[in-house]
């Protein structure tokens, strides 16, 4: 006989409602009724009763990520001297439905086969300064986050408004310039604060016009596949394991696959040589900087099938952020900062504020307030990545249990012992599989008793 649901008083239903979210541990209600006194066990019993939604997400509370838009006032950008850009083209190239537009790219033809390449970014840091009340909140943490259902952002919508490249018909920008040889080799590098007229493109658009053969998309392809031939000289990992985007409402879940159009890798690459490139500034003017860091590989991997990617990518060491530069192995650069996204990243709105100061004549913060500053941030970044993590693997849960009769094709990427871990390539979605099937075996499966609170599935092979 089925067990009805129990009542739940106003007060009762707060106890189960905050333990679910994780600010509380205990729960007397759940005792008395004889159930676990666990977030998880808290979390069923409000599906149960109907009192919570199968959209409703307890992650980034659990993980204490702040739910809550940054409402700070924003000041306006004042009078400074700027290098002029306004002649030259210059593209923000995004997912289409992007809101914060923090970076652009450009060329400029210079004399004996020098081709300047030109990123430019945001300059969030003119009207973020240091220990600002915009600035504390932002380190408070860490990074913007993306849910599949909202996006709260580091900082308040008002900056992105002010500062975000290709809003308003000319921007103030913090540019750096790579003067870069046919084969991709660096002859100088430089900083600049500067004012540029941007355009804002898709991935899709900007694909277009590289196929017609349009510049400076053509000239930028050849620069990104130089840049990338001499990283992977040095050491450099290529990963190409599936992505997908996750979006949800009320109403449901959906999970499509992530375009991989050839701009995209140009716009990357470009904000690869953008970090190299104000790193080496940094380190050549004795800058201190959040320098990104990563130690080699565990081991060496060849073969580009999905195991070998999926291989690979467990060899990656996490990467660390340190005030004196290092070498970053896994990107097969000698140095390197995160520099292209001040309005969603912290520690490169740090990078930001640490380059204006030294380009103003101020004074940059030294290495012991910045270590303090990375630890705080990269805390808090970590409970923002992690929450994002769980609650894409929620509502991709979601949008499987709405197709119960489905089949779907997983792909062995490892085994240990009996164990095998499968890929689901068109959800980018792993899970375990008791079988002997052979790492790159495709297998037809059912997913089955989705369980939301544990975030667990069950697979059979068919």
């Amino acid at each position: 006989m089925t067990v009805p649901p129990p009542d739940l008083t106003p007060a009762q239903r707060t106890e189960v409602e905050l333990l679910a979210r994780g600010r509380q541990e205990k729960s007397r209600t759940l005792r008395d009724l004889g159930l676990p006194e666990t977030p998880e066990s808290a979390h069923t019993l409000l599906l149960r009763l109907g009192l919570w939604s199968e959209a409703r997400t307890p992650y980034a509370d659990r993980l204490q990520a702040a739910l809550n838009p940054v409402t700070l006032p924003v000041p306006d950008f004042v009078p400074e001297k700027r290098l002029d850009l306004t002649h030259l083209e210059a593209y923000a190239i995004d997912d289409e439905g992007n809101r914060d537009p923090d970076d652009a790219v450009g060329i400029e033809m210079l004399d004996g086969g020098l081709t300047r390449l030109w990123v430019h970014v945001a300059d969030v840091a003119a009207l973020v300064p240091p220990d600002s009340a915009l600035d504390l909140e932002a380190r408070s943490r860490g990074a913007t986050l993306y849910l599949p259902d909202q996006t709260i952002g580091m900082l308040p919508d008002e900056l992105v408004e002010k500062t975000g490249l290709g809003l308003h018909p000319t921007t103030p920008a913090l540019s750096i310039a790579l003067d870069l040889d046919h084969d991709g080799n660096a002859d100088a590098v430089d900083v600049h604060l500067t004012t540029v007229r941007v355009e804002r493109l898709t991935y899709t658009q900007a694909q277009g016009r590289l196929e017609a053969g349009q510049e400076p998309f053509v000239t930028l392809l050849r620069l990104a596949r130089a840049s990338r031939a001499l990283r992977e000289a040095e050491g450099a990992l290529s990963i190409d394991l599936p992505e997908v985007r996750v979006k949800a409402d009320d109403q449901g879940a959906a999970v499509s696959p992530l375009p991989k159009p050839e701009m995209r890798f140009v716009v990357q690459e470009c904000m690869t040589l953008a970090g190299w490139g104000a790193a080496i500034f940094a380190d050549d003017n004795e800058v201190p900087l959040p320098f990104a860091t990563q130690d080699y590989p565990t081991r060496e991997v060849h073969g580009d099938t999905l195991p070998a990617q999926w291989a690979r990518r467990k060899t990656l060491a996490r990467t660390r952020f340190q005030p004196v530069p290092g070498p970053h192995h896994g990107m097969g650069l000698d140095l390197y900062a995160q520099v292209t996204s001040p309005m969603r990243r912290y520690l490169d709105l740090v990078v930001h504020q640490q380059l204006r100061a030294f380009l103003t004549g101020g004074e940059p913060m030294g290495g012991k307030v910045m270590a303090a500053h990375i630890a705080q941030a990269s805390l808090n970044a970590d409970a923002t990545r992690q929450a994002e993590r769980l609650s894409r693997k929620h509502h991709t849960l979601r949008f499987i249990a709405s197709q119960p009769d489905r089949e779907w094709t997983g792909v062995v990427v490892d085994r240990r012992g009996p164990q095998a871990t499968l890929l689901i390539p068109e959800l980018a979605f792993d899970l375990p599989l008791s079988t002997p099937a052979a790492p790159g075996t495709e297998l037809r499966l059912r997913l089955t008793d989705v369980n939301l609170p544990a975030l667990t599935i069950r697979a059979r092979s068919q």
